[in-house]
């Protein structure tokens, strides 16, 4: 490919569904035979944003100003379910925040986040039942996110996982059952959804340098 080539599809523009539903009618549109019932198309169910920094104090409440900042949302304190002294990590004291988002609002905001990935996902990045995360090493490349010297910069991890109809079973307090393999989410499952969505989905891992 010669440079000028390149330089077209760096500048080539994304274009991303407007919203789930519209995600979810192009794929009963186009893939008839793979899901004849509603109830199989793939549905984004969370994107949780994961913050980590150990005991300090100072960043935990620098992090804490950051992501409220960026999401306007109250986030969760993490504490530590085991003692590991090599990190200075004890049981029970805090060490990150957490932040879950869903519906038509994860969506929004997982089309913001995906432009610091350039809207491209390898295909080893998603596990057998079609979640997958990625890390922000600034919070400065998320899009429209201004840079605030007194605050510096941070990076957090973005998991995302997907769902189908039924999968309330799981994790309801009464009769909890599990979700026979035959209704559980594949790799190729998710990987439909994000084409539709309109990111693109690479072969293999995705490179160290990126």
């Amino acid at each position: 490919m010669s440079k000028r080539a390149r330089r077209v599809e760096e500048k080539k523009e994304v274009t991303l569904a407007k919203s789930l539903s519209e995600i979810t009618e192009a794929i009963i549109k186009k893939y008839k035979d793979r899901y004849p019932n509603p109830n199989l198309i793939p549905r984004l169910e969370k994107v949780v944003i994961n913050y980590s920094c150990g005991p300090d104090e100072s960043k935990l409440e620098r992090a804490k100003t950051i992501l409220e900042g960026i999401f306007g949302k109250k986030l969760a304190l993490v504490r530590a379910k085991k003692t590991i002294h090599t990190w200075g990590i004890r049981r029970g004291k805090t060490h990150g925040w957490k932040l879950t988002l869903r519906g038509e609002e994860a969506y929004q905001w997982l089309k913001r986040l995906m432009k610091v990935i350039d809207y491209t996902v390898y295909e080893e990045q998603i596990d057998k039942y079609g979640n997958f995360s990625f890390g922000v090493k600034e919070h400065i490349e998320i899009p429209g996110v201004k840079y605030i010297p007194e605050l510096g910069t941070i990076g957090f991890d973005v998991c995302v996982t997907f769902c189908r109809n039924g999968y309330r079973v799981m994790r309801r307090r009464l009769k909890t059952s599990k979700i026979p393999l035959r209704h559980r989410l594949t790799r190729e499952d998710v990987i439909i959804f994000l084409r539709e969505m309109g990111v693109t989905v690479k072969p293999g891992a995705r490179p160290e340098e990126e």
